[in-house]
């Protein structure tokens, strides 16, 4: 009774729609870490690939090892492993074949002892403050990757803090990665910087390439079309009267006579508790509030004025229905969050169904 519908078509287009922003001759690295922001890494990874990405990124060796599966259609395609690993986990990167991003010369040396030959992304933090080996560590280690028979220093990267609200900042960031990475020696790798908001906001910064993770799902970029609608059904409809209350903790108090709607979805799905009497969903292509505390399993919803409410109708709390539209974008708001979070928080038990 709960469910989300991933448009696969829209994640295809998304890429195009990214690579034609982009200056000539620099490649889509699409972000799929995170079960593919809830939209499921392999299936998202196979529309990329055929949207035009030709590289895929995850965050750890479990993800890698999954999208791993397409075979043949990731075959010959970069996959890189973006997030921190320790040194004791590097026989099972290197043995993976994928590309591994590396901050520090022990995880390195770790790696280039393996007996496989292994392509690393050496990070270079320049002001996220997160991983990263500093500017002035940066050539030493890149000169320790490229005389290690085991290693290939196959790209350089950075991460940028706010590329979609500080451009003095990203300018600064961008500036010291290159001169950072001029030091390395006149051995061409690839080098990546732009996530999807520094990709939309500075396309001439895209480099080789640009790693684009929300923007190929439809968010955060005008113009692209959300790919996932998050959709469950009403269990129960009754009349209220004035002044009864609703939900753990009776948050809500009922003005005068009310229908309430009962809805299978809560907290454990993805609907955060801080939508408790905030927001709407859509019902019958109307937009109907969202009342009470957000219980684990259910929501409750004032269908006062939406005509005809009964037990079976589709609720939509992500997407179009009718001529109503909800957006992620829409949802991190009255959940005091981001659209990343909205995605990604879409739980196990949420079915999900794709169309191509």
């Amino acid at each position: 009774m709960r469910w989300a519908e991933v448009d696969l078509a829209a994640v295809r287009a998304n890429c195009g729609r990214i690579l034609a922003h982009l200056p000539d001759g620099s490649e889509l690295i699409a972000v799929v870490k995170a079960d593919g922001y809830g939209h499921g890494a392999v299936p998202v990874a196979r529309a990329a690939v055929e949207g035009g990405a030709t590289g895929l990124a995850v965050a750890t060796l479990e993800e890698a090892e999954a999208v791993s599966e397409l075979g043949d259609v990731v075959r010959g395609y970069q996959i890189l492993v973006m997030g921190a690993i320790t040194p004791a986990q590097a026989a099972t990167a290197a043995a993976g074949g994928w590309s591994i991003a590396v901050s520090t010369r022990e995880l390195a040396a770790a790696l280039g002892d393996c007996g496989e030959l292994v392509p690393v992304h050496l990070k270079v933090d320049t002001g996220m403050g997160r991983f990263g080996c500093t500017p002035e560590e940066a050539p030493a280690i890149a000169r320790f990757i490229e005389e290690s028979p085991g290693l290939v220093l196959a790209g350089a990267w950075t991460h940028f803090a706010s590329a979609d609200s500080d451009d003095a900042m990203t300018q600064a960031q961008f500036q010291l990665f290159t001169k950072t990475v001029a030091a390395f020696g006149d051995d061409p790798i690839k080098q990546h910087v732009c996530n999807s908001a520094a990709a939309l906001r500075h396309p001439e910064f895209a480099l080789d390439a640009v790693r684009c993770g929300i923007a190929i799902y439809g968010c955060e970029w005008p113009g692209l079309q959300p790919a996932l609608s998050l959709r469950s059904m009403v269990t129960h409809v009754k009349t209220v009267a004035a002044g009864a209350t609703v939900g753990y903790g009776a948050t809500w108090k009922a003005p005068d006579k009310r229908r309430v709607a009962t809805v299978a979805i809560g907290y454990a799905d993805g609907v955060h508790r801080a939508r408790s009497n905030r927001g709407q969903v859509l019902v019958r292509g109307h937009r109907a509030p969202l009342i009470g505390t957000v219980s684990m399993d259910a929501i409750t919803v004032d269908v006062t004025d939406v005509h005809g409410v009964q037990v079976g109708d589709v609720v939509t709390l992500v997407g179009e229905d009718g001529g109503g539209r909800i957006t992620a974008e829409e949802v991190a708001e009255w959940s005091r969050t981001i659209s990343y979070e909205v995605l990604t928080s879409i739980g196990p038990r949420v079915e999900r169904r794709y169309s191509e």
